[in-house]
């Protein structure tokens, strides 16, 4: 039982201190990381909304809400999955998930 006392009062404790400090920042974020908006990323990005839309709207992680009109929330982790794929880090000859066989073999010829 001493053990148990003891576990009831750390929580006690620790509630009260959650209090006095106003809420935390991971109490804010539901799932311990930030999420964005497209308007968010269009901004961090320097792209438009439908681009961004386009980008991220089959990207595995990401919150897709709604049916007629869709709403995405872009969690951090995958905002830096993405960039990291689309950066250029790897040279120019790799392909691009994002983009069509089409359109890869366009931008191919392009050099």
């Amino acid at each position: 039982m001493g053990r148990l006392s003891t576990l009831e009062e750390r929580q006690a404790e620790m509630r009260e201190s959650h209090s006095t400090q106003g809420p935390s920042l991971l109490s804010l974020m539901p799932h311990g990381e930030r999420h964005y908006s497209v308007n968010d990323v269009a901004k961090l990005w320097g792209l438009s909304r439908d681009s961004v839309r386009r980008i991220f709207r089959r990207e595995p992680g990401v919150l897709v809400i709604g049916d007629k009109y869709v709403t995405l929330r872009i969690p951090d982790s995958v905002l830096e999955r993405v960039h990291r794929r689309l950066s250029n880090a790897d040279g120019l000859n790799k392909e691009r998930s994002w983009m069509s066989p089409q359109r890869q073999a366009v931008a191919g010829g392009r050099r």
